[in-house]
């Protein structure tokens, strides 16, 4: 069973957007106050830095084996079951006093999480129209991003204030929505995934790891990753060496600006194809770091969030909808999985090599190294635009190779 071929805003992406985002929200709060609430209880220095790793670690892992079963599942228990898991586990963090449940609970989260963005972003995919899907992928991705500006200051403010556990119980209360919502969501699964049974035998976890048709654009969302991750392990501390309080502002500049030009940029995805777009992207994100480098102000601040939105807040949904453009339904689990384990690995290997070298180079340098990122990904993504383009129109499903 298809969707409407032309209507994006049916009653069932609408709920799946809002649900997406509670579930957003729900993890979002937690971020911020994970690592100060585990030192709280005892954690060591290298403890602390479990935190996110194993986080990571469980969410990368667990993704080729949702990727397999989207492939013969119908997707509502799938999405379902991983919102529910994503809420059971937040609750849990009120009964983590010892540090190994505690790290033992990160784990487990980072299963449920990678279960449910996968299961989700595929979900989403197959209730877009195949016309729409650039603009649609970028709504979705919208959701994401309203929940990344409302959320992490809203649980800074709670933990602060009120406590850990009242986090934890209005993190919870937020997550049963998106359980709520997500449950009343009308899906459609593909009639190829619906004829698939699962076979057990015929998994393999690198087959499902990886996408083959889309590997290309996964590799780029690696690079791009990579080149954030500077931004995600060393803004803070670059905020107080400048002495510049307000480093929210980057977050928030960036975010405002990525919902303002979403709609745009998702409607020239799917008129032009993504090769001009993320080139603009790249150069956008790659000045938007040489300005956050040399900020000392919160103009200059500002200034480079919004660069950085009208980047590299337009490049990731542009990327996911590049990767799924180019895969048969049966493989968009696969697929979405491998594009979000790509932001992860990126981020991560990212914040282990800068966080190595930032012992032997300041944090200026650091951002300037990362753009290069940026560049590689314009010159790779030019590259792929002329192959394109030398071959027949008609073996793209974009309307126009021109630049």
């Amino acid at each position: 069973m298809q969707c409407d071929e032309t209507r994006l805003w049916t009653k069932s992406f609408t709920l799946l957007v809002l649900g997406n985002m509670f579930v957003f929200m729900s993890f979002q709060m937690l971020l911020p106050t994970l690592p100060p609430q585990a030192k709280e209880i005892g954690a060591s220095p290298l403890e602390v830095g479990l935190v996110t790793s194993l986080f990571t670690f469980g969410a990368v892992l667990i993704r080729p084996l949702i990727g397999f079963l989207l492939g013969s599942s119908k997707r509502k228990w799938m999405v379902v079951v991983g919102a529910t898991a994503l809420l059971l586990l937040t609750f849990s963090y009120m009964y983590a006093a010892m540090i190994g449940l505690f790290l033992w609970l990160r784990l487990l989260h980072g299963f449920a999480w990678g279960w449910s963005t996968t299961a989700n972003g595929t979900a989403a995919v197959e209730l877009v129209p195949s016309k729409r899907i650039g603009e649609g992928m970028g709504y979705f991705a919208l959701s994401m991003t309203v929940a990344m500006i409302a959320a992490p200051s809203l649980g800074i403010i709670l933990y602060q204030n009120w406590g850990f556990e009242t986090l934890i119980c209005v993190a919870s209360v937020i997550g049963l929505v998106a359980v709520l919502i997500l449950t009343s969501v009308h899906y459609e699964t593909p009639e190829s995934v619906l004829q698939n049974k699962l076979q057990w035998k015929k998994f393999s976890f690198f087959r499902v790891m990886i996408e083959r048709n889309g590997t290309y654009p996964a590799f780029i969302t690696f690079l791009a990753a990579f080149g954030y991750g500077t931004i995600v392990t060393f803004i803070v501390i670059f905020g107080n060496e400048r002495n510049i309080d307000q480093i929210f502002l980057f977050y928030l500049f960036n975010a405002l600006t990525a919902i303002v030009v979403r709609p745009f940029t998702g409607k020239w995805f799917d008129r032009r194809g993504p090769w001009l777009l993320m080139m603009i992207c790249s150069m956008l994100t790659f000045t938007g770091l040489w300005t956050l480098s040399y900020t000392n102000s919160v103009e200059w601040l500002i200034l480079s969030g919004v660069l950085f939105g009208l980047g590299y807040g337009s490049m990731m949904p542009a990327l996911q909808a590049w990767v799924i453009s180019k895969t048969i339904p049966e493989r968009r689990g696969v697929a979405n999985g491998m594009f979000y384990s790509a932001i992860d690995l990126g981020i991560g290997v990212s914040s282990l090599f800068f966080g190595f070298i930032s012992s032997y180079i300041n944090l200026m340098t650091i951002f300037q190294l990362s753009s290069i990122c940026f560049i590689i990904v314009y010159i790779l993504t030019w590259n792929d635009w002329r192959k394109q383009k030398s071959k027949a129109p008609t073996s793209s499903s974009f309307q126009s190779y021109t630049l």
